[in-house]
């Protein structure tokens, strides 16, 4: 159904069993799982899908090496799994990414973490050589033989500078370890929803949708193009409205304040030297300030980042001159010798991370872990109740959507029929893992359609196996009419 037939059906059909608000990589991941497992699920979001918090990411597919020292170890084990999963599951959007820490001391920090793990130290220390080492074989260890990313690496400061001959040449060692490149996150987040759709025709999802009201059994959604309004009667409504989670539950007329949201920042550069300098490689390291930042190779453009903000309210989320400062100074932290000035910016951007409400006494020491909250009751004048879904991030996004589908279902009272572990994403289906093995799908298809190889490259690499709808439409000798088109 398209969207005029979607809303039309709610209005004379308004029961479903999953109402979700917020069509964020939580949202949408929740929705998968629920479709997968037959569930009359509707999406809804009152923008773009994927505009929010989860367009504002760092594309990265990592584990939290530096939450280690904040204790979350468990965090730190699920998000190496998943990152793992990622680049399994979806070979054409995650792929590794070699990730090099530039290190300036040798022992520094030994004493600060434990303390910090303490909650006893909260100003920022640098990690040297010896702390980082030992942070770098516990991370590997969470891997063990699921061995998707090689190992990490330590190189001395004579093997760092003939690596990288534009770093600085106060470094004392350097470290490379692997994490995972999201390369489009919006594109991934995508075909996961229509993967969902796909699977159950009882799965809708609809954007400019918002979630204006509710009491008792009733929602009241608005059409952001019509402005006109509709009353559902859900059975559950999961709130994934990230950053707006509270806001979202003020809707509803209950009052919370789950989301302690930080402000994240960052540039995209139009560097060539730059770009060249860091080469295939993800530069993670400690700043002066004892913040953690990183340079990310994006295409043939550089990105940086991150900032971590304490903000109120997420609509007013962007990057300020004093960020755009910060982020061009950074650089001459490990390559003193590129000059970076405003006019290499060709893009900025801001998020605000939906973390838990914190009285820690510095941003970077809020929990990046995940939880559900339930609100139920008569104090909450709903007959129905709401879980708004807390923190989370992309790389665990898969593990966070499953236990609140689990929990979605038995309150339904639905037994688990599919898991989403190892289920290959879009494109990420038949995917051929080997060099060998792709040069001949690549030959099939050019012997089929009669497009080029380097076409086809380019279309792989963008789209996974998916390139075959693509190609199969580019081959017409005219336009297929809209209606026609893939989604």
């Amino acid at each position: 159904m398209n969207r005029s037939e979607i809303l039309s059906s709610l209005k004379t059909n308004p029961q479903v069993s999953v109402l979700i608000v917020g069509a964020g990589i939580n949202g949408i991941g929740t929705f998968r799982d629920l479709a997968l497992n037959g569930v009359d699920v509707l999406l809804v979001d009152r923008g773009d899908f994927c505009s929010g918090a989860s367009a504002a990411s760092s594309h990265m597919a990592h584990g939290g090496i530096r939450y280690l020292e904040n204790g979350e170890f468990r965090l730190v084990r699920e998000a190496v799994k998943e990152r793992n999963r990622m680049i399994q599951n979806a070979p054409h959007i995650v792929k590794p990414l070699p990730t090099t820490i530039p290190m300036f001391k040798y022992l520094s920090g030994i004493l600060n973490a434990p303390l910090k793990f303490l909650g006893w130290l909260d100003k920022p220390s640098e990690r040297g050589s010896v702390i980082i080492k030992l942070g770098l074989m516990m991370y590997d260890a969470y891997t063990g033989s699921q061995r998707t990313v090689p190992r990490h690496k330590f190189y001395s400061r004579t093997e760092s500078l003939s690596k990288w001959n534009k770093l600085n040449p106060e470094i004392v060692n350097t470290a490379v370890y692997y994490d995972g490149l999201i390369s489009n996150p919006e594109r991934l987040a995508l075909e996961i929803m229509l993967d969902a759709e796909a699977e159950n025709e009882n799965a809708r999802a609809l954007n400019y949708v918002s979630l204006v009201g509710g009491s008792g059994k009733n929602v009241i959604l608005r059409d952001e193009l019509t402005d006109e309004t509709v009353e559902l009667e859900p059975k559950l409504v999961i709130n994934a409205a990230g950053p707006w989670i509270d806001f979202a539950n003020h809707s509803l007329g209950v009052t919370t304040k789950f989301i302690g949201g930080t402000k994240g920042s960052h540039l995209i550069l139009d560097h060539p030297e730059l770009r060249a300098a860091i080469g295939n490689n993800e530069f993670f390291f400690e700043n002066k300030d004892g913040r953690i930042v990183l340079i990310f190779p994006m295409q043939d453009r550089v990105l940086i980042g991150t900032s971590d903000i304490k903000i109120d309210h997420p609509d007013e989320a962007n990057c300020t001159d004093e960020e755009v400062d910060y982020f061009l100074e950074l650089t001459a932290r490990v390559f003193p010798t590129i000059k970076v000035t405003r006019e290499h910016v060709v893009f900025a951007f801001s998020g605000v991370r939906p973390l838990a409400n914190s009285v820690a006494k510095s941003t970077g020491q809020y929990s990046r872990d995940h939880h559900i909250e339930v609100l139920s009751g008569d104090w909450t004048n709903l007959l129905f109740p709401v879980y708004s879904l807390v923190g989370g991030k992309w790389t665990s996004f898969r593990a966070f959507s499953e236990e609140v589908a689990d929990k979605a279902l038995q309150f339904l009272g639905i037994t688990r029929s599919k898991t989403t572990s190892d289920l290959p994403v879009g494109g990420g289906r038949n995917y051929p893992r080997t060099s060998e093995d792709r040069a001949k799908y690549i030959n099939g298809l050019a012997a089929w359609t009669g497009l080029s190889r380097e076409r086809l490259e380019t279309l792989f690499e963008r789209y996974g196996t998916l390139v075959e709808t693509i190609a199969d439409f580019m081959k017409l000798e005219t336009d297929a009419p809209l209606s026609s088109l893939p989604n």
